[in-house]
């Protein structure tokens, strides 16, 4: 089986073809600039290539209900020529095969769930902690869509007591994302995160307020293994503060050996990697064909 998959990402969309057990055959990518420049790409990536099925994971916000009149599309991006974009009909021009379309992080935690360190279990959460924050939630086997997809990244925290920083979200402010994301961070400190010593006081704010979402996302969703990636998540200190924090906030509630006992690898780092979401694009690839 030759799967295609698509990570469409607002800053870059990384292609790629592989097989049904997530190995990469090959892959490339490119800058994100107009769709139709965007798309041209692609298909340039593709055509020939005799692939079975695709999936394409997206930045958001999209319409992944397969009944609505706007379904493959990316909806109220501000990304400049993105909003309103039918992504899917215009693949669908190109290639007469199953498609399966969600966001990258739905996308990133299937793949998990398939191939990563989530393998057989029915249920697991993916938060992707970079530029944007955002989440993908499999429970009982199923990808959680709902009356959208979920938008984890934008839920309200309780403020850190040393945090005077007014946020950074331009809905809410100081949500998840407006507090925690890796332009958060340089604005609240005036740094990039990665200029940041591991003993700078901004990863224990990052840490707690990480930790904080990550309890209530236990309490609500009760996934069998949480996985944090993006580019915040590759300073691996911060899973320690973030693993005690948890264990601090949920104070014994959640009985279970997996947190109490084996907490070390309840919440762990994406064991794909940088691959994650484009790996994740070959599991819906592989789940449309199977349909």
């Amino acid at each position: 089986m030759r799967l295609g998959a698509i990570e469409a990402g607002g800053t870059k969309f990384v292609v790629a073809i592989g097989d049904e057990t997530g190995k990469l055959i090959e892959r490339a990518s490119f800058p994100t600039t107009s769709p139709q420049e965007t798309l041209e790409k692609v298909c340039a990536f593709f055509d020939g290539k005799d692939i079975d099925a695709l999936g394409i994971g997206s930045f958001g916000p999209i319409d992944p209900d397969q009944a609505s009149p706007t379904y493959g599309y990316i909806t109220t991006t501000p990304k400049p020529g993105w909003a309103n974009y039918n992504i899917v009909g215009e693949l669908k021009k190109h290639y007469d095969i199953p498609m399966a379309f969600d966001t990258d992080v739905n996308g990133a935690a299937l793949g998990e769930a398939y191939f990563g360190s989530a393998r057989g279990l029915d249920s697991a959460l993916y938060l992707t902690i970079g530029t944007g924050i955002g989440g993908g939630a499999i429970v009982e086997g199923h990808l959680v869509h709902g009356l959208l997809h979920p938008e984890m990244g934008h839920v309200r925290l309780v403020r850190h007591p040393q945090d005077t920083f007014e946020g950074n979200c331009p809905y809410h402010q100081a949500c998840f994302e407006g507090l925690a994301s890796g332009p958060a961070i340089e604005k609240r400190w005036g740094k990039k995160g990665q200029e940041l010593a591991p003993d700078h006081p901004a990863w224990e704010m990052e840490a707690w307020y990480i930790a904080q979402a990550v309890s209530l996302y236990i309490l609500v969703l009760s996934p069998k293994k949480i996985i944090l990636g993006g580019g915040v998540m590759k300073q691996a200190h911060l899973f320690p503060m973030i693993r005690r924090y948890t264990l601090e906030n949920l104070n014994r509630y959640v009985q279970k050996d997996d947190i109490l006992k084996d907490i070390d690898h309840y919440i762990v780092y994406p064991e794909l990697g940088d691959n994650a979401g484009v790996i994740g694009a070959l599991a819906l690839a592989k789940k449309a064909f199977n349909q």
